[in-house]
């Protein structure tokens, strides 16, 4: 199935890094959020991606079009500067990345009808370029073709927003958990999947999000499904989930990598 990925909103809660470069682009470890999350597509079989741009976009493009070059060792051949050979396993070379201009200022639902076109009427996942999880993509996909819905959402516990603390009997810290994933309630987390029916329900407005309006009308029609997810799932809305996100790479412990 084909991926789409929303890339091109502004990112104005991490104005510290997107003033700079569009949030998809921010770095987890040396490879950018957006690396991170087409592989974990990639790791399931899914290795074709339309990226819907906005923000920025250029340097999206820049770096899929130079990604070999900046990241692959290369034999060149200074009596030939034209020609350069690249690993035979290079970690890219199957990956097809169709980059699309869908405005600066559109919603998310404008965003995902303007790429239509790269769809070819069939089933595709969609998702957004600035969160990680290590979701079961198989078994959203399965889940979602036994429920017949025309979209399907990956159904997420909220990760807490401050540290968790418990105490002992005499009042000292007995535990303290930095970024809990809440027990309670269920928010909306991505990494869904759609028929192309879903472009019934999106109107002919640059400014509406897919958020609103369309699925809010595909759960009154009984058409919205939610695949509940109880691993771990991170957004990237602020600096301290931008360090959160490094630091768990870094030491070996990113969930979303395994």
């Amino acid at each position: 199935m084909k991926v789409v990925i929303l890339c091109g909103g502004k990112g104005t809660r991490l104005r510290e890094e997107t003033e700079y470069r569009p949030k998809p682009m921010l770095p987890i470890g040396n490879r950018p959020i957006l690396w991170h999350i087409m592989q974990r597509y990639a790791r399931y079989g899914h290795k074709e991606f339309v990226l819907c741009l906005g923000y920025k976009g250029e340097m999206i493009r820049s770096f899929f079009r130079d990604i070999q070059w900046n990241t692959s060792d290369v034999t060149l051949s200074l009596a030939h500067p034209n020609e350069s050979e690249f690993p035979r396993d290079s970690a890219f070379e199957d990956w097809k990345v169709t980059l699309c201009d869908t405005g600066l200022e559109s919603g998310t639902a404008w965003r995902l009808r303007s790429v239509k076109a790269h769809l070819r009427d069939k089933p595709f996942l969609l998702t957004y370029g600035d969160g990680v999880g290590n979701i079961d993509l198989n078994a959203l996909v399965a889940h979602h073709r036994r429920s017949r819905s025309i979209c399907t959402l990956t159904a997420v516990h909220p990760p807490g927003r401050f540290g968790e603390v418990s105490f002992r009997s005499d009042g000292s810290v007995e535990t303290f958990n930095e970024k809990p994933q809440t027990e309670a309630g269920f928010i909306n987390g991505g990494f869904m999947a759609c028929e192309p029916d879903i472009f019934d329900y999106l109107p002919e407005d640059s400014l509406m999000m897919f958020e609103q309006d369309p699925l809010r009308q595909l759960v009154a029609a009984g058409r919205l499904a939610g695949y509940r997810h109880e691993g771990f799932w991170q957004p990237m809305d602020t600096l301290q989930e931008f360090n959160l996100l490094n630091r768990l790479w870094t030491e070996g412990r990113a969930p979303w990598a395994e």
